[in-house]
């Protein structure tokens, strides 16, 4: 599942990204913090609040970054590759670029994301009741939290989201924390991947119904334990179950294509002697000669039977009408240092793991530089099509 936005940097070789769709969630969350800062201290000025707010919603994402963090470190240790991090409207989600490779594997990576969270929560908590008097708070909650400073209310307020965030992960349902280390539980009982994938899918889905539609009920009126009631709650319950349903399905198809390409090799379905385009060629003549004529909208650039790079239709895009007769080819492509390409012999699953990471819609089969076919995303979703019903819509 790829994410729109910006980089934000590297933490341990792993690259933090952050989607467009998280500053919404970032808004909602200072605005919602404003107003509980607000009603619990009056006293408090505008600037302070809103000081608060910005500073603990910015904490609270660090703290959800940290939960991520715990899981790729994990993946890491086990050599499996995680090449980002994407912070986003539902939180975050670290890019796990394949299946863990055994069921104890995937039931520790899974579990410390939210014994992390629980035992930051717990810290936080643990630091604030030492501060403000552990006793007196329990025995007069609001007249102590009134007396809170800036930074005992953002720690209590901390270390109670954390723990909540921990415990929802726990859920059952994949592909929650909780949900994989259900598969784990099956994977390990059926010696089946795809079987255990199946079967926390369907948990997944269950839960995300439950959430809709207790969502919804919650919109018209009716009172749910532990979420409440009221139509803003309601259509955010709606809304994240709706997109548990929608991950537990990819999630799900992900394994399925990856069980249906195995011991299925690149040569297998390549394009052999795909068209391609010297060097030299003005833009012009490009879009002439080899765009309008072929029904592909990428060309690798080969001189001599060397690959020396890829040339797009988006990159012909960018060049201006008035340019196209005296830029050539060379001057727009995306060298060969720059792109991914693979080999005849390699595994297919491999292949589509490149595609996904790199956001591309082909690949250059090569033979030490030698061009010897194309690997498209469209000969891929064919082949699946012919072995399956499964899709690559949510690569």
């Amino acid at each position: 599942m790829q994410h729109e936005g910006f980089k934000m940097g590297r933490i341990f070789g792993i690259t933090i990204r952050v989607a467009w769709s998280w500053l919404v969630i970032f808004a909602l969350v200072t605005f919602n913090l404003v107003f509980a800062f607000g009603n619990m201290h009056p006293d408090w000025s505008t600037l302070l609040r809103w000081t608060v707010a910005v500073v603990t919603a910015l904490l609270f994402f660090a703290s959800v970054l940290v939960h991520e963090l715990a899981h790729s470190l994990v993946a890491k240790a086990q050599g499996i590759p995680i090449h980002n991090i994407t912070l986003f409207i539902f939180g975050g989600v670290a890019h796990i670029q394949e299946e863990p490779k055994s069921p104890g594997a995937e039931f520790v990576m899974a579990l410390l994301g939210p014994v992390t969270s629980i035992v930051l929560g717990s810290a936080l908590l643990f630091f604030t009741l030492l501060v403000s008097g552990g006793l007196r708070l329990m025995q007069q909650p609001e007249a102590v939290l009134a007396q809170f400073g800036p930074l005992t209310t953002t720690t209590a307020w901390l270390g109670s989201i954390n723990i909540i965030l921990g415990i929802f992960n726990l859920i059952p349902g994949f592909p929650l924390d909780g949900g994989r280390m259900l598969r784990s539980i099956l994977w390990a009982i059926t010696g089946n991947l795809r079987r255990a994938t199946w079967w926390a899918s369907f948990a997944g889905r269950a839960i995300a119904w439950l959430m809709i539609m207790s969502g919804i009920a919650m919109a018209f009126g009716a009172q749910i334990p532990i979420f409440g009631q009221g139509l803003a709650d309601g259509l955010w319950l709606a809304f994240i179950g709706w997109f548990l349903h929608n991950a537990a399905v990819s999630s799900y198809q992900r394994v399925l294509i990856e069980d249906v390409l195995e011991g299925v090799t690149v040569g297998q379905m390549m394009q052999a002697q795909p068209p391609t385009v010297p060097p030299d060629v003005t833009i012009a003549d490009l879009v002439n000669d080899y765009l309008m004529r072929y029904d592909t909208n990428a060309f690798p650039v080969v001189e001599d039977d060397i690959l020396q790079g890829i040339i797009c239709l988006h990159d012909v895009r960018s060049v201006a009408e008035t340019e196209r007769q005296r830029l050539t080819v060379r001057d727009v492509m995306t060298p060969r240092a720059q792109i991914d390409v693979i080999e005849e012999d390699s595994e297919a699953s491999q292949a589509l793991q490149k595609l996904a990471h790199r956001e591309v819609r082909q690949l250059p089969v090569v033979d030490s530089d030698r061009l010897i076919g194309l690997l498209r995303r469209q000969d891929m979703m064919r082949w699946l099509q012919l072995k399956s019903d499964v899709t690559m819509d949510n690569l």
